[in-house]
């Protein structure tokens, strides 16, 4: 062989060398790369995955707060219905003594009717809950009382209590819905 040759068949080796060094690399990248892509894709696939779950959660707490609200709305609007169911037939004894007042002169019976009205609608509403706060001769209480005015008491233990009742107070199944308003001995 000649020089020449020995030079082309040692290039082409050279060649030969740097082409496989160059795969090698190549495949040790293409290696290296799968696994990273391999882990990209699975991190992407959680995500995701994850994302739905969240959308998911959301959409079912969301709809949770509206039938929340819609529910809220609605015992709002009804809470009131039971306690007027019970006084209709309150208001139908008040027609029906109206009615008769315009056709009898006697005071005595049309005053016996007003009464056994008051007492009904007096009972119907403490079922519901309804209780008449006591005052008179009671400690003023600022939680329970709304002073209107102080006067003069008329005697010694009298003074600091409430005198006088102006409004009853009420409270509802132990709320205070109504303040009595009261006059106070000093």
């Amino acid at each position: 062989m000649s020089t020449q040759e020995n030079e082309t068949v040692n290039e082409n080796n050279e060649q030969n060398e740097q082409n496989a060094s160059t795969q090698e690399v190549q495949d040790d990248a293409s290696q290296a790369k799968d696994p990273k892509d391999s882990k990209i894709a699975e991190l992407e696939a959680k995500v995701s995955e994850l994302n739905d779950k969240y959308l998911r959660l959301y959409s079912e707490f969301d709809n949770f707060r509206k039938r929340t609200v819609k529910e809220k709305s609605e015992l709002i609007q009804s809470g009131g219905e039971d306690v007027f169911k019970s006084i209709l037939p309150v208001i139908d004894d008040f027609e029906r003594a109206i009615k008769s007042n315009s056709e009898t002169s006697d005071v005595k019976a049309v005053n016996d009717g007003v009464n056994l009205i008051y007492n009904k609608l007096k009972s119907t509403l403490t079922q519901k809950g309804l209780e008449e706060m006591k005052s008179l001769g009671e400690t003023f209480n600022a939680d329970i009382h709304e002073a209107i005015t102080n006067i003069p008491a008329p005697s010694e233990d009298m003074k600091g209590k409430v005198v006088d009742e102006l409004e009853k107070g009420y409270s509802l199944n132990g709320k205070i819905i109504r303040f009595a308003k009261v006059v106070i001995g000093q």
